[in-house]
């Protein structure tokens, strides 16, 4: 029984990645409610410039209520992802939300990026995505005829044609408008389902390893807002009416005003009235 006040109570989320930022977060927040989380995710290991593993966001997730389920793996790995849907299955008794968090960046130019980190984008970016979808769907249907309101959601951005952004990052720019393609495409093909698939993205950029390590610094950060306006924007369009809800390119800050949510003050990495900066593709 869902619990009062706590929609995703006894649902099963199965996310990419979810070691650290955003997407930990997106599931902290689901696991509040008690809901059960498979993380498919590669950081076994502490790594050298990145916080958290998979074990230590378990350890967060059960701490704030959820039920987990690690699966040490590699969204790229065909039997591997098939492997994570089954456990999750078998563990929880099916698959009510598919979260499509892994991403790899690289913003270089066509001339110097190499095809090694090209392929390492559309495979974990684009592939991965649809792959992960793809594998989950025979539980996503069963959801829904169960009345359990599932949902897909994957962190890409809306679809914009304008050659800004392909044309200063062909790469990067392919693998997530690759992302966005799969939601556009899986929002018809399982419409008649009652599957919602929508993505989302933010506004600004978020404080994140990525965006200390590999686009702006200490200085962007101190310019973005925290990962948790992307997590409460995310459990507002997975706790929506799924029918209703699909087929949409959200953005973070326009789905909280849509609830109401118009102080985002608090999101602030450093409060006051300073400029923030717009992300990517907007």
């Amino acid at each position: 029984m869902t619990e009062a006040g706590k929609p995703l109570a006894g649902r099963t989320m199965i996310m990419s990645g979810g070691s650290r930022g955003i997407g930990l977060e997106i599931a902290k927040r689901a696991a509040a409610d008690g809901a059960n989380i498979t993380l498919i995710a590669k950081t076994d290991q502490p790594h050298p410039k990145l916080p958290g593993t998979i074990h230590t966001a378990a350890e967060e997730l059960e701490a704030v209520g959820g039920r987990v389920h690690k699966f040490v793996g590699d969204v790229r790995d065909d039997e591997g992802v098939a492997e994570a849907v089954r456990q999750t299955v078998e563990r929880f008794g099916g698959i009510d939300i598919v979260v499509n968090n892994a991403s790899a960046i690289d913003l270089s130019p066509t001339e110097t990026l190499s095809m090694k980190k090209y392929d390492l984008m559309q495979d974990i970016n684009c592939r991965g995505s649809f792959l992960l979808s793809k594998t989950s769907i025979p539980a996503l249907k069963e959801s829904a005829e169960a009345g359990r309101n599932p949902h897909i959601l994957t962190l890409s951005p809306p679809l914009n044609l304008d050659p800004k952004w392909a044309g200063s990052s062909l790469g990067y720019t392919i693998a997530k408008y690759g992302m966005s393609l799969t939601t556009l495409g899986l929002a018809e093909e399982l419409r008649k389902y009652g599957i919602g698939v929508n993505s989302l993205w933010p506004r600004t950029t978020i404080a994140t390893a990525a965006v200390r390590n590999l686009l702006g610094g200490e200085e962007m950060v101190q310019t973005s807002r925290t990962p948790d306006i992307y997590a409460d924007a995310a459990y507002l369009v997975l706790t929506s009416p799924a029918k209703d809800t699909t087929g949409n390119f959200f953005i973070d800050d326009e789905v909280l005003n849509s609830h109401g949510v118009t102080d985002l003050d608090k999101y602030r990495v450093v409060p006051g009235d300073g400029p923030l900066t717009t992300d990517l593709f907007l």
